[in-house]
């Protein structure tokens, strides 16, 4: 299944994400928010603070979960990325949140985020 035009507007647009991986038994942990973006037709989300993150420990960890953005909820996988990827998910970043502060945008392009970057994927 790939995202449809709408929700990869939708999502892509939203200033924030929310965010919860799948327990062992299936059911959600409570919800996260955090920042997402869009590069070409897939939705990334980074760790400001890096692998050591509870979120993104426990996303990585589970491999799937749910999104809640821009009035798109959806049952996702969470994929690891190509470090090919990292500048255009930067360029992405900063194009979407560089209206904010650097104290908080400079952690999500850094090489620490770089390592904590998961793709979304949508679930049937």
């Amino acid at each position: 299944m790939s995202w449809t035009p709408q929700e990869l507007e939708a999502v892509g647009a939203a200033d924030e994400l929310r965010i919860s991986s799948r327990r062992e038994d299936g059911t959600l942990r409570p919800w996260v928010t955090i920042w997402a973006v869009r590069s070409g037709d897939e939705l990334f989300v980074r760790s400001a603070h890096g692998r050591d993150n509870g979120w993104f420990r426990r996303a990585a960890a589970a491999g799937e979960g749910r999104i809640d953005a821009g009035g798109v909820v959806q049952d996702v996988r969470f994929t690891g990325v190509d470090p090919g990827d990292h500048a255009d998910v930067d360029a992405a970043y900063h194009a979407k949140y560089d209206r904010y502060p650097r104290a908080y945008v400079d952690p999500v392009v850094s090489p620490d985020a770089w390592t904590a970057t998961l793709r979304l994927d949508p679930l049937d």
